[in-house]
């Protein structure tokens, strides 16, 4: 009679070194940030602000399948997003807090953009984008990336409130690196609903700012939160054929959303229209060489899968420089993922 002896259970999982593995996990990476948006878009983290809650109770509050919440839920709590006990409840950890709408700070909406279908469906097209060269964003969408935004008024809403709370953390920041010039006129080009230029204000209170948008855009800006109307003017116009006189550019998350033609044509119109002794403050990504882990790299992929620009090295953006009449004299580190790439006309 022959006998099958029972192997003894490993104590190390020697697979798990097998590269295989590792790529397994990365393909279904996508899932996360899934999981992350459907907790957002629920407001999970709102029913938890009074303490830890049974997932049946939550689900009953935001309208969910309470089997599919706990498994949703479960996932995030691997990565500190959320935590479960040994009841089956789940409360707020650090990270989940700031997906509350009721508190200072809250990153909610920067995540709703971030995982909005606009860029959601795109970056699943990005085999498109790298063999053709091109966004399949016109494809998906029947029109460019700004077009889209510019016709639908609640996805304009979703974009600039979202990156308003992606900006907020950060503008007091960039801000206080900013080095102006006294009684300086700030032009914050294509800045939104006018986030960096507040801080800028409010660090500098010799300074004037004007805020250059669109008309859609400047309708729900921020300036008044100043307090001094006669400190701030509000712009109208296309970035792409004029600029207002200033003393110095703010240029913030504009020229990656852009090809290099087009980020020169921005930075020339600046350049004409600068006073003397003016400086052109781009703050964007400077993308490092090397293998290291860089943000911006994962920034970069977004603008190839939406738009039509790119993160750059330090050496791409003097090369715009450049051709667009200004000498890049210094990168500034901020502190946030973002630098200041500061420029001085050419001579």
């Amino acid at each position: 009679m022959s006998t099958v002896e029972n192997s003894p259970v490993p104590t190390e999982r020697p697979a798990e070194a097998d590269p295989r593995f590792a790529l397994m996990d990365h393909a279904m990476g996508y899932l996360f940030p899934a999981a992350l948006r459907a907790a957002a878009a629920l407001g999970v983290a709102d029913h938890l602000g009074t303490g830890p809650r049974p997932v049946a109770e939550l689900a009953e509050e935001v309208g969910a399948d309470p089997l599919n919440l706990y498994r949703t839920l479960r996932l995030l709590a691997t990565r500190g997003i959320f935590a479960e006990d040994g009841t089956g409840r789940f409360a707020l950890t650090a990270a989940a807090e700031l997906l509350r709408t009721d508190v200072a700070g809250s990153f909610r909406s920067a995540i709703l953009m971030l995982t909005d279908r606009t860029f959601w469906l795109t970056a699943g097209e990005l085999e498109e984008a790298v063999r053709t060269g091109t966004s399949p964003f016109e494809r998906l969408f029947g029109m460019p990336f700004f077009d889209h935004f510019a016709r639908d008024a609640d996805t304009a809403a979703v974009f600039h409130v979202g990156m308003a709370a992606m900006s907020d953390p950060e503008n007091p920041v960039i801000a206080r690196a900013c080095d102006l010039p006294p009684e300086a006129v700030v032009v914050d080009v294509g800045g939104g609903h006018g986030g960096l230029l507040l801080s800028v204000l409010r660090d500098n209170p010799a300074s004037h700012g004007v805020l250059f948008e669109q008309p859609h855009v400047l309708r729900e800006h921020r300036l008044a939160e100043l307090g001094a109307d006669d400190r701030w003017t509000l712009a109208t116009g296309d970035f792409f054929t004029e600029a207002p006189p200033g003393d110095v550019y703010l240029i913030k998350r504009i020229l990656h959303d852009w090809d290099d033609e087009r980020c020169v044509r921005i930075l020339r119109n600046c350049r004409e229209a600068v006073y003397d002794q003016g400086r052109v403050l781009v703050v964007d990504a400077v993308i490092t060489q090397g293998n290291a882990p860089d943000p911006g790299k994962v920034i970069d992929l977004l603008m190839m899968s939406s738009l039509t620009g790119r993160e750059r090295t330090r050496a791409e953006f003097e090369a715009l420089f450049d051709q667009a009449g200004w000498r890049l004299t210094r990168v500034i580190p901020t502190g946030t993922r973002l630098s200041i790439v500061e420029g001085v006309p050419a001579t």
